[in-house]
């Protein structure tokens, strides 16, 4: 599954907007939402942030194992 599909269902999965999401980034909606529907690429500290967010392995984001394991601080 791409990484851009993964963010996305976790967002919705979580009941997290868009807005919000950019925000905890340091973008506006917009630039979040063109990190989702591949406009713009996620950075890896873009990348970190969510994994913490969503406590989430970059491993299980960016589509190397299937099932989210949970990420070690």
């Amino acid at each position: 599954m791409d990484y851009r599909t993964r963010i996305k269902n976790l967002r919705e999965d979580n009941d997290y907007t868009q807005s919000y999401i950019g925000t905890l980034l340091q973008k506006s909606q917009q630039g979040y939402n063109h990190i989702e529907t591949g406009r713009a690429e996620l950075k890896i500290d873009d990348l970190a942030i969510l994994c913490k967010l969503y406590n989430v392995s970059a491993d299980y984001i960016i589509g190397l194992i299937e099932a989210p394991k949970s990420y070690d601080r």
